[in-house]
């Protein structure tokens, strides 16, 4: 099983739609049974709360469910259960190393370090920024490149 968790501030925009953008993408490729696919934020902020209104808007605006996926903070178990820790952003990075200090075999990165000459290296908070559109395209392209990576490495 390859395990990745996807991270962000307050597990309520970012992280989820990028949990259920992957979680589609993994079973549109027929490969559901090889992944295990979570979220969780630095924060302890909205924990149990389900995705933000705008999140849930533009999921279902794409067909994609968001059902069981409620805000949680990390927990330094996540840190050995999963071999993938995707971050949103430079600051996501900086809590998780301060959350987490000791050494772990996950792999530890931002999303948008798997595409290629990409316009922008992190993807922006829509709960600050209000556009869910722009962070659903990062979401997308981001999910896309990291299957393609993962399908690469792992030979699937």
């Amino acid at each position: 099983m390859i395990r990745v968790l996807f991270i962000c501030l307050g597990n309520i925009c970012r992280s989820p739609m990028a949990e259920a953008y992957f979680r589609n993408l993994v079973k549109q490729e027929g490969l559901v049974d090889r992944f295990v696919i979570d979220s969780a934020a630095t924060s302890n902020w909205n924990e149990g709360k389900p995705p933000h209104e705008g999140t849930q808007k533009k999921l279902i605006e794409h067909d994609l469910s968001f059902e069981g996926i409620y805000s949680r903070q990390i927990t330094a178990a996540d840190f050995n259960q999963f071999d993938y820790i995707i971050a949103m952003d430079d600051q996501n990075l900086v809590d998780l190393e301060n959350i987490h200090k000791q050494a772990t075999h996950a792999k530890i990165v931002k999303l948008m370090d798997f595409v290629d000459n990409a316009t922008i290296d992190y993807v922006p908070d829509p709960y600050y920024t209000g556009d869910f559109e722009e962070t659903y395209q990062l979401v997308e392209l981001g999910c896309q490149a990291l299957l393609a990576s993962i399908r690469k490495q792992h030979h699937i």
